[in-house]
């Protein structure tokens, strides 16, 4: 105790080593401020005053690298999990919620909750992800909750409850992108022909030659479309129901088939990113389409009566009530059908109005912004090189080469 009154008080925030009472040699390093706002000072004894020297001077290192794991109970892989995707939402779109939810709650806390976060190693990832494959999951599903669980952790290293992301670390298994084929030019003049026979037919024209994306084209509006000028704005998004019990969840069923269920997700959002609101030219024929479409629109309106909901969309259902994902999907799998053309996503639509782009020579800059991308990986991805690209280079090829026999040398020329 008389040792322990001699040490000499060190200024606020310097780290200070002492000998105590037990004979041991102590180290308290302030490393940052607690939640309560009170000095978060770390304590380290050792045998010797160089032990205690070289522990004190590590804490120090670790603060400086802003490596110290925060005050309080060590978090669990669960804890920090639930934290996190409640306020991940105020940082990313209703989409990429759905997506984070998904990973974390069926996924990541189930097979890796019960560790301590500050524990968790690279093996233990590598082996859930053995464990997902074994299972016959998809090797992109397991990148998606490769890079849901890295975003997770990378946000609890920057506010100092884990010193490495081990994510970071692990290795995910390989994923060999699929090669897709877009529609050919013939194929799409199948389809347009087919959708000539069935409502919202100017739906799929949409689809084919400007390539929104799904949720952009079910939520366009008569007021985003100027048929006078030929420009269409992509502003909103229409988005996948979520519903939640209604019943209290006494029906025995899931949330989206409860009688009484309630949605829980608006209709619509603004597009996914800046890039994604934006103003699209429309080729003449897509405007006189648009306006064929608009007076079977009004036919439908007046059939409809009392019943229409004027609520102004460009797709409708039979009583003027916006399109839903699910039916949109439904009825591009009937036009494939009744057009005999094979099978292939709505995405694949955006493919090919994206390739269609390629080969009329548009530039990448051009492209990017009809299109609504923010990066030039995303035109690498989705540009593909169709026969009729392969074979304008074939021929550029062949008349660079095998010019005429008169410039060849060796032929007598």
């Amino acid at each position: 105790m008389a040792e322990d009154k001699k040490r000499t008080r060190q200024p606020n925030g310097r780290s200070s080593i002492y000998q105590g009472s037990d004979g041991k040699w102590h180290g308290r390093v302030t490393v940052g401020i607690r939640d309560d706002g009170k000095p978060d000072r770390r304590h380290v004894e050792r045998k010797t005053r160089a032990e205690v020297t070289a522990a004190v001077r590590e804490l120090e290192r670790q603060r400086d690298a802003k490596a110290i794991r925060k005050a309080g109970r060590p978090r669990t892989v669960k804890t920090w999990l639930t934290h996190w995707v409640n306020i991940a939402p105020l940082a990313v779109n209703e989409n990429t919620m759905v997506g984070y939810g998904v990973a974390v709650r069926k996924h990541l806390i189930p097979a890796l909750g019960a560790h301590r976060l500050d524990k968790l190693k690279p093996e233990y990832i590598e082996s859930f992800y053995g464990r997902m494959i074994a299972d016959g999951r998809k090797a992109g599903t397991i990148h998606q909750i490769h890079r849901t669980f890295r975003t997770a952790l990378n946000e609890a290293v920057r506010r100092g409850h884990l010193a490495r992301n081990p994510v970071q670390l692990a290795k995910a298994p390989r994923v060999s992108e699929e090669e897709i084929e877009p529609y050919t030019v013939e194929e799409v003049q199948r389809l347009l022909r087919a959708a000539d026979d069935r409502r919202n037919s100017a739906r799929w024209a949409v689809a084919l030659a400007l390539g929104l994306r799904q949720g952009e084209a079910l939520g366009l509006k008569w007021s985003d479309v100027d048929l006078d000028r030929g420009v269409l704005m992509v502003r909103r998004s229409r988005r996948r129901p979520r519903y939640a019990h209604g019943c209290g969840e006494t029906c025995g069923k899931k949330a989206g088939y409860c009688p009484q269920r309630q949605r829980t997700n608006p209709e619509t959002a603004d597009t996914k990113s800046r890039a994604g609101r934006r103003a699209v030219g429309l080729p003449a024929q897509l405007v006189d389409l648009l306006k064929v479409h608009r007076v079977k629109q009004e036919a439908e309106r007046a059939a409809a009566g009392d019943d229409w909901s004027d609520e102004g969309w460009l797709f409708t259902t039979l009583t003027g009530r916006g399109t839903s994902p699910r039916t949109d999907y439904d009825d591009w799998k009937e036009l494939l059908d009744h057009a005999k053309v094979r099978d292939g996503r709505l995405h694949d639509a955006r493919h090919t109005a994206a390739t269609v782009l390629l080969i009329l020579g548009v530039s990448e800059r051009a492209v990017m912004g009809l299109m609504g991308w923010s990066s030039t990986a995303m035109a690498a991805r989705y540009q593909h090189m169709v026969d009729t690209v392969r074979n304008n280079i074939a021929q550029q090829v062949d008349g660079l080469i095998w010019q005429s026999d008169k410039h060849m040398p060796g032929t007598g020329g």
